[in-house]
Order: C-alpha cells, then sequence, then structure tokens
C-alpha cells in the first residue's frame, strides 16, 4: 500500500513539474539590433571633406540622440566653428556664431564618462552648469585629459580628420570655416554638390584677362 502510494506521489510529481516551470518562467526578449550605419555621424566641412564620426550611445545615449535629432533637422547645416583654438580644439554647433546660443530643444543632463579626451574625441560643449549641453560641440586636436568627467564625450572621428585640422583658428576666426551639412550615415545622404562647397562663386574669364599683362 505505501508502495502504491508512493509510486502515485511520483508519478504526480512528474507531470505537474513541467507545467510549473512553464507557469513561472517568463519570456526572454530578443535584443533590440541596431544598424551600425545609425550611429555614425557625417560632417561636410568647408574646407574641403567629409569627416566620419562613430557615435558612442552606449556610454552617452542622450546626447547620441540630440545631436542625431538635430542633424536630421538640418540644425548644424551652414553653421560655424566660432571657437577654434590651436593645439587644443575645434567647436561649432551655435547657429549665432558667438558661442552664446543653442537649439530650441531643452538643455541636456551631464552623461560624464570615463572615456578620455583623446585627438579626435567628439565632446559636447556646456556653460558653467554640468547640466546645460544643448546643441554645441567640438572635436578634440590633442589630447586634454583634464576634460575626463567634466565634459560629455560622446564620439570619435574615424575618418577624415585631416579635414579637421584644417578648420581656421580664431575665437572667432576671421574666415571661419563651416559645416555644410550634417547627417546621420544611415540617412544614406551624400556630400553637398561642389558649387555650393564654395563660399563665392568662381569668377569667369574672358578673353581680356588671359590677354592682360602680367604685373610683377
Amino acid at each position: 500500500m505505501l508502495r502504491k502510494l508512493l509510486s502515485t506521489m511520483a508519478a504526480a510529481l512528474f507531470v505537474a513539474g513541467p507545467a510549473i516551470a512553464q507557469d513561472t518562467a517568463e519570456p526572454a526578449e530578443a535584443p533590440v539590433s541596431v544598424p551600425a550605419e545609425e550611429n555614425i555621424l557625417h560632417l561636410d566641412l568647408s574646407t574641403g571633406g567629409r569627416v566620419t564620426i562613430q557615435l558612442f550611445p552606449a556610454i552617452a545615449p542622450n546626447h547620441v540622440e540630440r545631436v542625431k535629432t538635430l542633424a536630421r533637422q538640418g540644425f548644424y547645416d551652414g553653421i560655424i566653428f566660432h571657437r577654434v583654438i590651436d593645439g587644443f580644439m575645434a567647436q561649432t554647433g551655435d547657429p549665432l556664431g558667438t558661442g552664446a546660443g543653442g537649439s530650441e530643444l531643452p538643455d541636456l543632463k551631464a552623461e560624464f564618462n570615463k572615456f578620455p579626451h583623446l585627438r579626435g574625441v567628439v565632446s559636447m560643449a556646456r556653460a558653467q552648469s554640468e547640466d546645460s549641453a544643448n546643441s554645441q560641440f567640438f572635436i578634440v586636436f590633442y589630447p586634454r585629459f583634464s576634460l575626463d568627467n567634466n565634459y560629455t564625450a560622446f564620439g570619435r572621428v574615424t575618418a577624415g580628420m585631416q579635414y579637421v585640422d584644417s578648420i581656421q583658428r580664431g575665437e572667432p576666426p576671421q574666415n571661419p570655416s563651416r559645416i555644410l551639412q550634417a547627417s546621420v550615415a544611415i540617412d544614406g545622404k551624400g556630400p553637398p554638390a561642389p558649387s555650393s562647397q564654395s563660399g563665392t562663386a568662381e569668377q569667369e574669364i574672358t578673353i581680356d584677362d588671359l590677354n592682360a599683362p602680367i604685373n610683377p
């Protein structure tokens, strides 16, 4: 009798076990896959070419999202580099061109991180308040580790650094370089037409110009 009772209990546990496991287990969610090109920013500069920037959403998600949003709005197109210090960095992103402007979007909470401010790192500019970043950012010419954990690094140049190096220096520069177009790689925007990369139209050369005497 006891053997029969134990056998019945064992059978009941065998049947109930999987059912209990199914009731308590939570379905696993598949990780969201984001194409790599969604986090690559292109800056077409008046200095002659395209700068490619790898964005870092893992360490500064809100800052990356802000820059991509403004780029897709065309906010950065035509904006100058208003503060460019040789051996330090080139700053842009102010529609006023004075360093006092920004977008209509609210300021961002700081996302300070341990990514070092190496050559080519792109970081968000801000006022004295840690939570005052908005639209302005800068690209570092040479390492500045004193900026680490004080400014939010959100990307790094992976191609076209020579066009960053060619940005006109000054605070502000006399003849400032500018962003002709900012775009997110996945959106597939090509560089602007060559005619839009020049501030002034090229003057037509006439026969009289060719025959004019050469002044020493």
